[in-house]
């Protein structure tokens, strides 16, 4: 079986445990290497033209504008053809309630038919949040798999969580 992470991640300011840091690897990003080693996957990070502002208050009201509108940002590359996976792993934080817009804007553009959508939201107190109502429109064909919330400041020490959910998703 083969296996892609396609995922979104915020390096630079964050909120994390009731403050904000500067991260220099954004949660999500940790958690899509600790699938990629446990499942031998490959990556893909969904990347806007245009840039979220580096202060990560101005960050979010940015992301709730988009989140308002149904914006679709505008992606420095997008991936195109999944036929070679098996298994999909969809990696991002929880703004908002959902997923950053960006990654409707890659996820709406493939075709999931006879895929395994697995998911992770890393977040900070809210869980998954609404993420798990906008994954069976953003991927249609799919069979909706294994999800998993990891609280953004714990990432870093989630490995064998991560690992484990991982492998059993696969199975």
């Amino acid at each position: 079986m083969s296996n892609l992470v396609i995922y979104y991640s915020r390096r630079g300011q964050n909120y994390v445990n009731g403050s904000i840091r500067n991260l220099a690897k954004g949660n999500a990003e940790i958690i899509t290497e600790y699938i990629r080693n446990t499942v031998d996957a490959d990556i893909f990070e969904v990347d806007t033209v245009k840039p979220y502002d580096k202060d990560y208050m101005v960050c979010i009201e940015e992301a709730k504008a988009e989140l308002r509108a149904k914006a679709r940002p505008e992606l420095k590359e997008m991936l195109s053809d999944i036929s070679r996976y098996d298994n999909i792993f969809v990696v991002g934080p929880n703004w908002w309630g959902v997923y950053p817009m960006a990654m409707y804007t890659q996820l709406e553009a493939l075709d999931f038919t006879g895929k395994t959508v697995h998911y992770v939201v890393t977040h900070e107190g809210s869980g998954l949040g609404g993420v798990p109502k906008t994954m069976k429109d953003a991927c249609k064909g799919a069979k909706i798999g294994a999800s998993l919330a990891v609280q953004g400041g714990s990432a870093p020490g989630s490995e064998k969580q991560v690992a484990d959910w991982a492998a059993k998703a696969v199975k």
